[in-house]
C-alpha cells in the first residue's frame, strides 16, 4: 500500500508534450496570420510617371489674408470664381489634383468654402501646401519643473 502512494517523491522527469503542443499551435497561428498580413496591402494613391503627352496637372489655389484669391498665378475677383476655372481644368484632365495654399490668418470658413467649391465640380484629390519647420523646430518656452 505504501509503494502505490508515493506522493512525497520528487518528480525527476519533465513532460514536454504540453510544451510541444502549445508551440506547434502558436507556430500555426503565426504562419496563418503572416500570410494574411503579406497578402493585404495598404491602398495607396501613387503618382503616375509623366511620359509622352500625359502630364499630371495641378490646380493651384492661393488664399491670402487680405481676401485675395489667386488661381494658377491669376488673380480672381472672389472665391466663387474658382468653380468655373476648376470645372474647365477638370474637363481637360480627369485626374486633376488641387493644392490649396492658404495664409495662416485666412478664416477657416473660407478654406472650407473653397474645398466645397472644388468638390462640387468633381475635384476630389486636394492637398494643402505647408511651409517646412526648421530643423530645430519651433521654440517653445519650457517652465522648470518643481
Amino acid at each position: 500500500m505504501a509503494a502505490a502512494n508515493n506522493d512525497d517523491e520528487i518528480i525527476s522527469v519533465i513532460n514536454v508534450t504540453p510544451l510541444v503542443d502549445v508551440t506547434l499551435v502558436l507556430l500555426i497561428i503565426f504562419m496563418v496570420t503572416a500570410r494574411i498580413i503579406v497578402s493585404q496591402g495598404m491602398p495607396m494613391d501613387l503618382p503616375k510617371a509623366a511620359s509622352g503627352d500625359s502630364i499630371q496637372t495641378v490646380f493651384s489655389v492661393e488664399l491670402t489674408a487680405d481676401g485675395k484669391t489667386v488661381v494658377d498665378s491669376r488673380p480672381l475677383a472672389n472665391d466663387d470664381a474658382i468653380a468655373p476655372l476648376a470645372k474647365a481644368a477638370k474637363l481637360k484632365d480627369k485626374d486633376l489634383r488641387a493644392v490649396i495654399r492658404a495664409d495662416k490668418k485666412v478664416e477657416h470658413g473660407r478654406v472650407i468654402h473653397v474645398l466645397d467649391l472644388l468638390n462640387r465640380v468633381g475635384v476630389s484629390k486636394i492637398a494643402f501646401a505647408v511651409s517646412p519647420i526648421s530643423a530645430t523646430g519651433p521654440q517653445v518656452p519650457v517652465s522648470p519643473s518643481k
